[in-house]
């Protein structure tokens, strides 16, 4: 590791567990939201990224929502609260066990708004639950569809048929949001040289009806970012 990559690496260390620790006092959801945008706007001006919202007027600016996006990088979560920021849509993100075990990540993960999913569980009947109990206390559900970050060299990879689901069980309109640029790419430039200025592009997309049936969320997705 160059020294740029041990001194951003401790930097976010210490922020992640610092705001993990602040938000274990924090319970209510605009108390969160609040938070998660301070976070994500700090560590992002530390790596010197921008991010432009492309359709902002098609951001709703309340109610609740299945918000579904592609996944490429590790701050996909923090572009996010960024493009969410002037919205008062709050969401609880869908989180894997990994990240509720990391070091890095656990603390923060566990206070910041989130439900666990555990693949090794014997029934998802629990997460199901959390879920239900989240949105009937008014919040919305924030998930990246593909289930893990999408390494390949396609543009998007097979969703997975939870988020599906989680929409007809809930009742959830689809708010999709795309990150046009490589994430995943502008995050190890950044780390590397942050005293350069990058720029991340999301893409705020039509609200999907849960109710059509007539094409899946990922061909409503694909159809809707103009993707194959």
């Amino acid at each position: 590791m160059t020294f740029n990559q041990i001194k951003m690496a401790l930097y976010s260390t210490i922020l992640t567990n610092y705001y993990g620790f602040k938000l274990t006092n924090i319970k209510d959801s605009k108390g969160k939201k609040k938070a998660r945008i301070e976070y994500a706007s700090t560590l992002l001006n530390k790596l010197n990224i921008k991010i432009k919202i492309i359709n902002e007027e098609k951001l709703p600016q309340e109610g609740q929502y299945l918000l579904i996006s592609n996944h490429r990088s590790i701050i996909d979560p923090l572009t996010i609260e960024i493009a969410t920021r002037h919205s008062s849509i709050f969401g609880y993100w869908i989180a894997k066990k990994e990240l509720y075990d990391s070091l890095f990540f656990g603390k923060f993960t566990r206070n910041a708004g989130t439900i666990l999913l555990d693949r090794e569980a014997s029934q998802m009947s629990g997460f199901f639950k959390d879920i239900k109990n989240c949105v009937k206390e008014g919040n919305s559900i924030f998930i990246f569809p593909e289930g893990t970050r999408n390494k390949t060299g396609l543009e998007l990879t097979e969703f997975k048929e939870g988020s599906q689901i989680i929409a007809i069980k809930n009742r959830l309109p689809i708010l999709p949001v795309y990150i046009r640029s490589k994430a995943d790419e502008i995050l190890l430039s950044a780390i590397k040289n942050p005293s350069k200025g990058r720029e991340i592009e999301i893409v705020i997309g039509d609200i999907i009806d849960y109710k059509d049936k007539t094409l899946s969320i990922e061909e409503a997705y694909r159809r809707g970012f103009n993707m194959a």
